[in-house]
């Protein structure tokens, strides 16, 4: 275990809103329907709230479902109301899983994204009557694949050099 320990930089709050603007323009891509695709909105919420959880709250969470309700033109709230709940969940066992590795951050964050899309089932199943299938469940084993590049795409500008250049500022 000789990993690094990185002495993290502040979080802009400008790179948090464009790494969430970022993953709505990647959910309003046109592959929405197709199996497999994670949703980046859910994974990017969880990503900040786990990392920074004063700074990427329920609040932001649900504006961002409201926002996806209306792309979506579901039932309005049911993704904020997934999101809001995957947003206090993260914030919960934030503590927690930080201390582990990559690797096992994704195995603590699965059943957040899987409860996730149960709400959004669930609603949608409510509200319209038809059941959308076991297959939308991938998106979330989809989404555990691709948390150590999120994770590691989202911390990079907070990183500070291994080797300390020493005409660099910081």
């Amino acid at each position: 275990m000789n990993r690094p320990h990185y002495i993290l930089l502040p979080v802009s709050p400008l790179f948090i809103a464009f790494s969430l603007t970022c993953s709505f323009m990647l959910n309003l891509l046109p592959w929405g329907k197709w199996i497999g695709v994670p949703d980046f909105v859910a994974l990017v919420l969880v990503f900040w709230g786990i990392k920074q959880p004063r700074k990427v709250g329920i609040g932001v969470a649900f504006f961002m479902g409201l926002l996806m309700d209306v792309h979506e033109a579901t039932l309005l709230g049911e993704n904020a109301l997934a999101y809001t709940l995957l947003s206090y969940f993260a914030i919960m066992i934030h503590r927690r899983v930080l201390w582990f590795p990559v690797m096992t951050q994704a195995i603590h964050v699965l059943p957040l994204l899987l409860m996730a899309q149960a709400i959004q089932m669930l609603v949608h199943l409510i509200g319209s009557g038809k059941f959308s299938g076991w297959l939308q469940f991938v998106e979330s084993a989809v989404a555990i694949a691709l948390w150590p590049v999120i994770s590691s795409l989202l911390m990079a500008p907070q990183r500070r050099a291994v080797d300390r250049d020493h005409t660099r500022p910081i």
